[in-house]
């Protein structure tokens, strides 16, 4: 450094050091122009695209799963990311915490991807296969309705109310389905009816 660097020249210094290191601090270093002259491809180019709704709360909210593998080609497709949809009308790109972890949970070493089954006495539960379970459910359905129909009402009327069991609706749907799951609902007689929304 000169001994005779004045006030004016080492303010105009100091200046100078300033406007440097902002630049660097905000992009305009040496490594960050050797990687502009190289452009990346984006990561999820390679992806398929697939929008869905969360499944967590009532809310509804719309996000974009991205995902690697062709289906079509008979392989398996692996999920990668996991972000709020910005043209969904419902959060615009927003998620919570737990939407926000939803890759984690259909990741997750502990999730049930089969059908258990605990038999009455039992200590543990055993896998089957959907159509045991399916057809265990549709008998359950079909026994307790046949026991528990009311038919007609104390004046003779006929009421056909299904009393003993209840249902509960999702709440991430589309219109079509809540009219198709309430017109299935009423038809069997079941009286004990609601969304997730309310709850």
């Amino acid at each position: 450094m000169s001994a005779n660097l004045t006030r004016r020249g080492f303010l105009k210094l100091a200046g100078a050091g300033m406007a440097a290191t902002s630049l660097g601090a905000m992009g305009f270093g040496a490594a960050e122009a050797a990687e502009a002259a190289h452009v990346r491809a984006f990561k999820l180019a390679a992806t398929t695209e697939t929008r869905n709704i969360c499944t967590y709360c009532s809310v509804a909210c719309g996000i974009i799963m991205y995902s690697k593998g062709d289906l079509a080609a008979g392989e398996k497709a692996e999920l990668i990311h996991i972000e709020g949809d910005a043209d969904h009308p419902v959060n615009r790109g927003t998620l919570c915490p737990k939407g926000s972890a939803l890759k984690d949970y259909v990741k997750a070493e502990t999730r049930l991807t089969k059908p258990r089954y605990r038999a009455p006495g039992s200590d543990k539960f055993q896998e089957i296969s959907w159509d045991e379970a399916l057809d265990k459910i549709a008998r359950a359905i079909k026994d307790d309705r046949d026991a528990n129909l009311i038919e007609k009402n104390a004046a003779g009327l006929t009421v056909n109310r299904w009393t003993t069991a209840g249902f509960l609706a999702a709440s991430a749907t589309t219109n079509e389905t809540a009219w198709a799951t309430w017109k299935v609902v009423r038809s069997l007689g079941i009286v004990g009816f609601d969304n997730q929304a309310r709850v």
